[in-house]
């Protein structure tokens, strides 16, 4: 806690002068594009990892980057407090652009294959059932990257199995439908800082590099088509 008090202090003295303008021009709305969906981990810290301002991501962080899957009426069947994110991201501040972002060493993925309950814990325990379909996925179908260790395993087939629920939610599947919303897939390698996006065609997680970064935001701006020809 006495970091924390220090570091406000800090902030006020040596950044806040920085972010004056930008704090009054939020003060009365906000227009991020992303709704980044995360582990609470301490070590993962999405607005230092992709070098975002306040005001730029819209976060949801809770422990394993899970994601309840909705009903055919897109009522959650976990906890409303990740579906009312989605659905404020979406229906009021109109995002774009979904990311789940799982990461290396998670303890909420250790913890699902474990087969014991955790004690006095009859939350998480509960919780974590959203991870038992991944769980599952890497029984029957092996890791994506062999060489991790199994937890690791598991961290990256979650992330896909969160994309896959985040399609239950109605208002999502519209959306991608309609091409004005993307999901992503992404995972960081705490002990490199290397972050990674899942490729669908290669079935595995590529490195962000410049040379990669380059082909995916290539791949953001819609091709238009020629004019057509006067006869």
């Amino acid at each position: 806690m006495e970091n924390l008090i220090r570091g406000i202090v800090d902030f006020r003295s040596r950044l806040l002068p920085q972010y004056v303008d930008r704090f009054k021009e939020l003060s009365n709305r906000q227009t991020p594009d992303t709704l980044f969906i995360s582990c609470s981990d301490s070590r993962v810290v999405p607005d230092l990892l992709v070098s975002t301002d306040p005001g730029d991501l819209f976060t949801m962080r809770n422990v394993g980057n899970l994601v309840p899957p909705a009903t055919v009426l897109g009522e959650s069947i976990g906890d409303v407090s990740e579906a009312s994110a989605i659905e404020y991201a979406i229906l009021v501040l109109n995002i774009s652009n979904i990311v789940v972002c799982g990461h290396s060493e998670c303890g909420a993925m250790k913890a699902a294959l474990s087969a014991t309950a955790t004690p006095n814990a009859p939350n998480l325990d509960k919780w974590l059932h959203h991870a038992t379909s991944a769980v599952f996925r890497l029984d029957q179908e092996g890791p994506l990257d062999k060489r991790l260790e199994r937890h690791n395993q598991l961290s990256q087939l979650n992330v896909l199995v969160q994309l896959e629920h985040l399609h239950t939610y109605p208002i999502v599947a519209e959306r991608i439908r309609a091409g004005t919303l993307r999901i992503y897939g992404w995972w960081f390698e705490i002990a490199t800082g290397g972050m990674f996006f899942y490729e669908r065609g290669r079935r595995k997680f590529e490195a962000i590099t410049e040379k990669s970064a380059a082909r995916l935001i290539a791949q953001l701006t819609p091709k238009t088509k020629p004019p057509s020809k006067k006869s």
